[in-house]
């Protein structure tokens, strides 16, 4: 056997955009992570720290292999948090719906990516086009890629400049868009499209047939309503879209570790819906075989009792309500200081993440003078701000932007440097 490895070529991949190795690295007793949550305060609602507490006791559950697409009751309760049990789209039998357990959101992505390139084709002539927002790209692009797509493209959401919803850019790129695409949406964001915005994304989907494939990772945390954080998804569903609309449950449970998804597929009638559903089954039998139990159980007892439900709800209000309060206090105090720019777009924002508006260098004055790491995009977790660390944060923010006075700083600017379309040959890694 020679002394060389056959793996010698095996690059080294890159890291995530959060520098979470050098923030581990750093000694500094002042070191805060912008880009996650504090992880001395992860919140759990009460409800489910007690069912956790009660299912190892319940004689009646076992640790047989689960079914391929999942717990039924979970994957049901599941799909009616977003769908709506009153749907009329489904009441009508206009449409069918079910669900998919999978290993956390990003296995539902992953999941309906390599199912839609398998079996999504609008066109016999050329590969089918992707659209991801611009944000996006990084940590979504590479699931697309390794599904197999090779024509995969950005749309403009953000606007950096004005630090708000590009709408106008985002409807014309839908509106240019190759027919038949796929443009991989979220709902709710924390910088969300009002009801009439959507209207209009619904309206250009249709004349174009995009296909819509949601993203839906924090249902309950942009407004404190379940209802209203499903409305995008709802009404596509009402106006009669096909779709697949990925779940995640690990924010919304406090279950990080447990990873639960749920992969949610519309279709038009229920034949067609029981021919996707077999070859998901099939998909999934040689990926992970069949999900792990321990988080569906715990969420769909909480969907499924009324009591419980009402509880959890509360929870999710109080999150929210906290996150808002943290928002406002961070804005207050940038104000105090005399902080240049307009900050009214962190509570104009809303949920766990938020767009903070600062430079590539002041992120990296950040970092290297204030021991204070985030996302090069400027976007941070807004949970990873505290009692103990606010007033510091906001002082190392106008610092770094005091730092850079020389520019015209009326208007903070992040530039995007992502690229608009990701050919065959490049790669994410």
């Amino acid at each position: 056997m020679g002394t060389l490895s056959v793996f010698l070529d095996v690059p080294l991949a890159p890291s995530t955009d959060i520098p979470l190795d050098a923030y581990k690295a750093d000694p500094s007793s002042l070191k805060v992570c912008l880009g996650h949550a504090d992880t001395d305060e992860v919140w759990i609602p009460p409800v489910v720290k007690r069912i956790l507490l009660q299912i190892p006791e319940d004689p009646t559950l076992n640790h047989e292999y689960l079914p391929e697409l999942g717990i039924l009751e979970f994957t049901t309760a599941a799909m009616k948090l977003v769908i709506g049990k009153e749907s009329r789209a489904l009441l009508d039998n206009r449409v069918m719906a079910a669900g998919i357990q999978t290993i956390g959101g990003t296995g539902a992505v992953w999941t309906g990516a390599e199912f839609l390139h398998r079996w999504y084709k609008p066109s016999n002539c050329t590969p089918t086009t992707v659209l991801l927002a611009e944000h996006h790209l990084e940590n979504l692009g590479c699931i697309f890629q390794v599904a197999g797509f090779t024509d995969i493209r950005t749309y403009r959401y953000w606007n950096p400049e004005r630090l708000t919803v590009d709408t106008v850019s985002f409807l014309m790129e839908l509106q240019s868009a190759p027919k038949g695409s796929i443009v991989f949406l979220h709902a709710p964001e924390e910088i969300s499209l009002t009801p009439k915005q959507w209207k209009q994304v619904s309206t250009v989907m249709a004349e174009r047939h995009l296909f819509p494939f949601f993203d839906v990772p924090a249902q309950g945390l942009a407004s404190g309503n379940l209802d209203r954080d499903a409305w995008a998804v709802r009404h596509f569903v009402d106006r009669g879209f096909e779709i697949l609309c990925a779940q995640s449950f690990s924010r919304i449970f406090g279950l990080y570790d447990e990873r639960i998804g749920n992969l949610i597929v519309v279709t038009k009638n229920n034949q067609t819906l029981i021919k996707i559903l077999s070859q998901l089954a099939k998909q999934i039998s040689v990926t992970w075989l069949g999900p792990t139990s321990l988080g569906a159980r715990v969420i769909s007892m909480v969907l499924t009792s009324p009591a419980l439900l009402y509880e959890w709800k509360q929870s999710l209000k109080a999150l929210v309500k906290r996150i808002m309060l943290v928002r406002e206090k961070l804005k207050e105090k940038l104000r105090i200081l005399g902080t240049p720019g307009s900050w009214e777009h962190l509570t104009a924002q809303s949920g766990v993440y938020s767009f903070i508006g600062l430079l590539p260098s002041q992120v990296e004055f950040l970092a290297k003078e204030k021991h204070i790491y985030l996302l090069s995009n400027g976007q941070i977790n807004i949970c990873s701000i505290n009692a103990k660390n606010l007033d510091y944060v906001a002082q190392s923010i106008h610092e770094a932007i005091m730092s850079t006075s020389h520019q015209d700083q009326s208007v903070t600017v992040r530039i995007y440097s992502s690229p608009t379309h990701v050919s065959k040959s490049e790669s994410f890694y």
